[in-house]
Parts: C-alpha cells; sequence; structure tokens
C-alpha cells in the first residue's frame, strides 16, 4: 500500500503544490500551515560543516578479531578469536569544505566507530602515520592556513607556506603529503594510522604504550597531480561514487588491523619522544603484530542521517583503552567532543548512527533534556542518581596509577631541532627510491604548488626541503625557476 503523503507533523496533505491565497492571484495567507511547514524546515536543513573534514563519505561494517593480543588489552570486543563487532567508518579529507573535488592534495581523515558491548570506541585516525603539529595550541592557526585567505577568499599559497617553514617539526609530514600518496586514487585503497599513541592495559593491569595501523588489503593507489586535476574537472566525487559503486555490487574492501607496543621502559630510551605525533615508531624496534580484519560491506540507507551525522572523538573509548599524555592527543578528548555538541547538538549520542547499540544498555539519568532528545529521555526516572535506584557499578582499572608526573604547571611547547629532519631524510633517502621517480615526482609537486607564491615564501621553502636532502632542494628550485623565472 502506497503512503499517505504528510507533513512533518503526519497530517495529510491533499494538494502538496498547493498554496493558499486570497482569490486566484492574491497574496498569500500565513494560515497555509502546510507551506510555512514546508519552507521552515527547508530553510533549516543545513547543519554546520565540519570545520575540518567537512567533506566525507561512510560505509558499515564488521570488525573480527583474528589473533589473540589480550597479554596487551583487556577490551570485551577483543577476548575472543572470531568474535564480530559491528562497525561504521568514514573517510574525509581535512581542509577541504563540502564542495572540494575529492583528488586534491591532502591527508584523508580515516575514522571507525566499533559499537562494542561496553559502548562506543571511536578510533580517529589518517591515511599517514604522522602529522604537522605536536603542540594542540597550534591547531587552530594551522588549520586556518589550509582554509582561505580572509580578504580574497582564495586559498592562500603564501600562508601555506609561511606556516610550514616557519614550523619545522611539520617537514615530516609535509614532505609525505607531496609524494604519490598525497592523492589516493581510491579510499579503499590506502592505509590509517592512528599517529597518536595510546595506553593499553591486560586483564592483570600490565599496560602498554600502543599505535595502531590499519593496511589495505586492496594495496595502495595513487594519482598524479595531472591525472587527479583532470578528474576534479570530469567528476569531483570520485572517491565517494568509487566506494559506494565497489560495495554496491559486493566488491567489499577490508583492512587488516595492527598494533605497533612499547613498553616505557622502551619508550625512555626511544630517541624521540613516544608523545611526538610528528614521528614515527621505526618498525624493525616496534615490528607490527596483526590482530584483526574489518570489512566494509553495506552502504547508509541515507546519506545525510548516516555519514553527515556520524560525530567520532577519540575520548569515547572502552575500558583497558585509554589516551595517553600525547598533547594533541589530549586536546583532542575535548575538541571532537565539543564540536558534536555545536554541531550536531548536546543529545548527539542519540542519533542512532552515533547510538551505543541503539540505547539498550546506556543509563545515565543526569544526562537529561536539551535539543534532540529522542530516546526517550529516561522517562519518569529521576534526574539525579537517587538512592533508591538499583544500578550495578562495574569495576574496572583506570590506569591512574601507571604513571606519576611531577613538575610546576607551565607554558610548554618542543623547540625546534635539526631532528625534526631526521626521519623525513630517512623517509626521502630510503623509502622514497623503492618507488621508482618518486623523489622526482615529490619536487615536481613540492614546485607546481610554491610556484604560486611570493619570491621570499619560495626562498624559505627550498631552504627547508634542503634539510631533508641537497638534491630534493636544488630539484625544486629547478623546476620552480622554469614555472616562475626570477626578474
Amino acid at each position: 500500500m502506497a503512503p499517505v503523503f504528510t507533513n512533518s507533523q503526519g497530517n495529510p496533505v491533499p494538494e502538496p503544490f498547493a498554496t493558499q491565497r486570497i482569490g486566484k492571484h492574491g497574496p498569500l495567507l500565513l494560515q497555509d500551515v502546510n507551506l510555512i511547514d514546508n519552507l521552515a524546515h527547508f530553510d533549516r536543513e543545513r547543519i554546520p560543516e565540519r570545520v575540518v573534514h567537512a567533506k566525507g563519505s561512510g560505509a558499515h561494517g564488521v570488525f573480527e578479531v583474528t589473533d589473540d593480543i589480550t597479554d596487551i588489552c583487556s577490551a570485551k570486543f577483543l577476548d575472543t578469536i572470531g568474535k564480530k563487532t559491528k562497525i561504521f567508518t568514514r573517510f574525509s579529507q581535512v581542509a577541504g569544505e563540502q564542495g572540494f573535488a575529492d583528488t586534491v592534495r591532502d591527508p584523508r581523515g580515516f575514522s571507525t566507530k566499533f559499537y562494542t558491548e561496553e559502548g562506543i570506541l571511536d578510533l580517529v585516525y589518517n591515511n599517514t602515520p604522522i602529522f604537522f603539529i605536536r603542540d594542540p595550541s597550534k591547531f587552530p592557526y594551522f588549520i586556518h592556513t589550509q582554509k582561505r585567505n580572509p580578504q580574497t577568499g582564495l586559498k592562500d599559497p603564501n600562508a601555506f607556506w609561511d606556516y610550514f617553514t616557519s614550523n619545522p617539526e611539520s617537514v615530516h609530514q609535509v614532505t609525505l603529503l607531496f609524494t604519490d600518496r598525497g592523492i589516493p586514487k581510491s579510499y579503499r585503497k590506502q592505509h590509517g594510522f592512528s599517529g597518536h599513541t595510546y595506553k593499553w592495559s591486560n586483564a592483570k593491569g600490565d599496560w602498554y604504550y600502543v599505535q595502531v595501523h590499519f593496511l589495505s588489503d586492496q594495496g595502495i593507489e595513487t594519482l598524479t597531480v595531472e591525472e587527479a586535476t583532470k578528474i576534479a574537472g570530469e567528476n569531483p566525487d570520485y572517491l565517494r561514487e568509487d566506494l559506494f559503486e565497489a560495495i554496491e555490487k559486493g566488491d567489499y574492501p577490508s583492512w587488516t588491523c595492527y598494533i605497533q607496543t612499547m613498553t616505557e621502559e622502551q619508550a625512555k630510551k626511544a630517541p624521540f619522544s613516544v608523545f611526538d605525533l610528528t614521528k614515527v615508531w621505526p618498525h624493525k624496534d616496534y615490528p607490527l603484530r596483526r590482530f584483526g580484519k574489518f570489512t566494509l560491506n553495506k552502504n547508509p540507507d541515507n546519506f545525510f542521517a548516516e555519514t553527515e551525522q556520524a560525530g567520532f572523538a577519540p575520548s569515547n573509548t572502552v575500558p583497558s583503552m585509554q589516551p595517553s599524555a600525547d598533547p594533541v592527543l589530549q586536546s583532542r578528548l575535548f575538541s571532537y567532543t565539543d564540536t558534536q555538541r555545536y554541531r550536531l547538538g548536546a543529545n548527539y549520542a542519540q542519533i542512532p548512527i552515533n547510538n551505543p547499540n541503539n540505547g539498550t544498555h546506556v543509563f545515565a539519568p543526569n544526562v537529561r533534556d536539551g535539543f534532540m532528545t529522542v530516546n526517550g529521555n529516561l522517562g519518569a526516572t529521576p534526574n539525579y542518581l537517587a538512592s533508591d535506584v538499583d544500578v550495578k557499578y562495574d569495576q574496572f582499572p583506570i590506569q591512574q596509577d601507571q604513571e606519576v608526573w611531577e613538575g610546576a604547571a607551565t607554558p610548554f611547547h618542543w623547540k625546534a631541532t635539526p631532528a625534526e629532519w631526521t626521519q623525513a631524510t630517512e623517509f626521502y633517502n630510503k623509502v622514497l627510491p623503492k618507488n621508482p621517480g618518486g623523489q622526482e615526482r615529490l619536487a615536481h609537486n613540492i614546485a607546481g604548488h610554491v610556484s604560486a607564491a611570493k619570491h621570499e615564501i619560495q626562498d624559505r621553502v627550498f631552504k627547508y626541503f634542503g634539510g631533508v636532502s641537497p638534491k630534493l632542494e636544488e630539484d625544486i628550485k629547478k623546476e620552480v625557476f622554469q614555472l616562475d623565472p626570477r626578474k
């Protein structure tokens, strides 16, 4: 039977395109409640886009435990080989807006929501193992330089390169960004990395520093800047279409899940800070250990309700998986949830895509009222923890005694040192040569971007990459001077 067409209150609308007016051509009547209902909702159907990661695509799937890591982590969803957990994953750009072409050069966000029996676990990561900053106070400044000039409304290569050359800890990530991996050919054909350091503990209370890697079972495929520019004009939603169509035809993408671990003693001896988001953990010293696999096997039924309203935050975690003292991670514990409350409302967790197991085990009597209270609001239950309410309290270690911090409360940020270039140099000299032509394309990609910047900014960029390799500096100069001859 066909559904009855109604307004937002379920009242039948006999003629959806008719309007009430005085006479045949007279003015409209305010009493036309169906017209008002339609227009009022239309005026409000856009929510604020994300400040970062605005344009994205997502899909549902399943995570399965493949290997026992209970010696590292006692989270219940990991306790049995073969155990499965429902997930939702969203891929995104970092700096672009909703209307951006999918094939711009930009890191890709890559976040997965696990609907576990202990509540929501959000793993929030990127397709690169490092990031541009390690001081969280720099984050708004950094993002502003990737957005638009406040006067022209245009992308600003001067701000882009002025920021990076003034903050040399960014050189490792920027070098990686301008290699082939800066423009993935498919969301399905890229890796995901936590970047941040977490603290996981087992049932005995032993704890470890952990980084998470999700490696694509489809392999890695990328686009050249010329290919990406062509596709941007022909199909700006290229990556979104690729993901949707692959899942729709049953070509389900999957990722194998690994961890790297480090003890507290190992961390003290490491040549870098375990809390430094601009550094990788070398695999030869901290080998990958497999623990699972996840597969995306269902497209959203409604893009807005699921992909757009999905809200991720690293503060959404489960017992035995805790944040470390990584300062950027610490700041994101607040910032991500604060963003969702602003963007989606105080009760964003009641939206089905964000709801832990559809709310079947949520009992938080103090979290009440506010906009979008759509999950029953706990009925007649007192809105405080009443003494006569029968409630169970699960006990688990909260790792509060694992690390001891002493010292004054003082402003702190890392000073740039020559070590900023060490890992970028190793990447350039040892990793890129494995990809024939990779070094040359890196110089080509940088030159094409920086050629639009002022000459004094260009000179700083030459020096910035000269710290990675004198050859890289000369290759960039050669191409820039061809594109933008100095007078």
